[in-house]
């Protein structure tokens, strides 16, 4: 899972602000077509809206940490539905640059 500084966090957010949810996670759970969606989304775009359908904040949360281990990916943000995840391209191919990390 990558790590990111509160100023990359807040950066990415703000990046992801306009974006629509390009997956859902329906009644079904994390299935494996629903982690290749994922992967495929985050190979096109780096950013990911993820809509979580059901009411249970306990098992959205246990999704977003599950998505970012599996896929090497980092949790930006969970609020009420929606989960955002970044994972950066391949070095060279990147489409988002992220802010240096402060000393």
């Amino acid at each position: 899972m990558i790590e990111l500084t509160p100023d990359q966090r807040r950066y990415l957010k703000s990046q992801a602000h306009h974006l629509n949810p390009v997956v859902m996670i329906g009644n079904n759970g994390l299935t494996d077509a629903v982690i290749r969606e994922i992967a495929a989304n985050l190979d096109a775009h780096e950013l990911i809206k993820i809509r979580v359908l059901g009411d249970d904040r306990e098992l959205r949360e246990q999704f977003l940490q599950q998505i970012c281990a599996d896929l090497d990916a980092a949790p930006v943000q969970h609020i009420g539905k929606l989960l955002l995840v970044y994972r950066p391209g391949a070095e060279g191919k990147r489409k988002i640059v992220l802010p240096k990390a402060k000393k």
